[in-house]
């Protein structure tokens, strides 16, 4: 399934910071949606987001929205109040428990929240984890996200090419010091396995080697000087690359978990006179954009509408009847995809330019 439209692209810049919950009455029943569904009564879903002002989230409820009344679906819109507000999660899971949904759709905000989503399973429903993977993994009954560890991954690759064998002195704007989110080790140990860095607990950030030598293009010395938490959030990102430039001035190599996080350390690294390569995970509107104007050196793109759209699918089919979706080959999930977005390609790694990135982006 690919983006089908350019007003997919075009979502809402800011919604509702709070948990909201907003619901979607589905179509008459003499509607086309009720003729999709053989004429059966709207299916109960809920989708909780991590926030509902982050790009990214913001467009994964408007996917949502825009698919429930074809898919014949009273959709429930939630979020927690910020990144880290687990209580804010569980409070919208309960409701769905109540209301009788069928099934929730859910960016789970760290290990806090997998009693809840149990006792939603336990009561019923069917659950979906977007774009974070629980842990582990069946906590949920599926996951319909990127491949994070790839994704950082290719950043790694990216940027160990193009250092071209000089030195590394690497800041790592991690998501959480003081959560568990299986999001943030992947992207932050798939990006040092892409650098060629040895990584110790694949499922921990900040126990490797602080110095050493990187293997990957055509490796070099590296220093890590930080893994600092920017909470996924412009001003978390330049008050943690502060933080890093503190301990170490001439950091050249900047590793984000997402472009707020990237948008924030670029305007530390402005303000301090400094410059250094930036690598992210997104590929939403606003990041492509940074890329193209040479902010971000490459980021890895995700589809957050696809996650959206294959899980309301789902949750529909299965609440009809239908077969539930499986994992992809090989892997603990279903796998929406990645690319490199990059105006600077490197031989050996597969990419595209910010051109096209924003053909196929999300957000403004």
């Amino acid at each position: 399934m690919t983006l089908r439209n350019p007003s997919l692209r075009r979502v809402l810049a800011v919604a509702a910071a709070t948990s909201a919950a907003v619901s979607l009455a589905a179509c008459n029943r003499g509607s086309s949606a009720d003729t999709a569904s053989g004429g059966q009564a709207p299916v109960g879903v809920s989708i909780i987001t991590k926030d509902s002002t982050n790009p990214f989230f913001v467009a994964m409820q408007k996917g949502a929205k825009e698919d429930a009344a074809k898919n014949n679906v009273k959709l429930t819109v939630a979020s927690g109040k910020q990144e880290g507000d687990d209580q804010g999660q569980i409070t919208a899971i309960e409701d769905a428990i109540a209301r009788g949904d069928k099934g929730i759709l859910i960016t789970p905000m760290s290990t806090g929240v997998n009693a809840a989503m149990k006792k939603a399973r336990d009561a019923g429903l069917y659950v979906i984890a977007l774009d974070t993977p629980p842990d582990p993994a069946n906590t949920v009954d599926i996951t319909f996200a990127t491949n994070n560890r790839e994704a950082g991954k290719l950043d790694g690759q990216w940027a160990a090419q193009t250092l071209n064998g000089k030195p590394a002195t690497i800041a790592l704007l991690d998501l959480f010091n003081d959560k568990i989110v299986s999001v943030d080790y992947n992207r932050d140990q798939g990006f040092l396995e892409g650098m060629g860095i040895p990584v110790n607990d694949p499922k921990k950030n900040g126990d490797e080697a602080k110095t050493g030598k990187y293997t990957g293009g055509k490796g070099g010395d590296y220093t890590i000087v930080c893994n600092e938490a920017g909470q996924g959030a412009e001003d978390g990102g330049r008050t943690a690359m502060e933080k890093c430039l503190a301990k170490n001035p001439n950091i050249n190599l900047v590793y984000t978990i997402n472009e707020p996080t990237a948008v924030g350390a670029n305007a530390a690294l402005k303000a301090a006179n400094k410059t250094a390569t930036i690598v992210s995970v997104d590929g939403g509107c606003a990041g492509v954009k940074s890329v193209k104007d040479g902010v971000i050196g490459a980021t890895a793109q995700q589809y957050p509408l696809k996650m959206a759209t294959l899980g309301m699918e789902a949750i529909a089919k299965i609440a009809r009847g239908g077969t539930k979706p499986s994992t992809s080959p090989g892997l603990d999930f279903y796998n929406t995809g990645v690319a490199l977005v990059t105006d600077k390609p490197v031989p050996g790694i597969k990419s595209i330019t910010s051109d096209a990135g924003s053909k196929i982006c999300w957000g403004n």
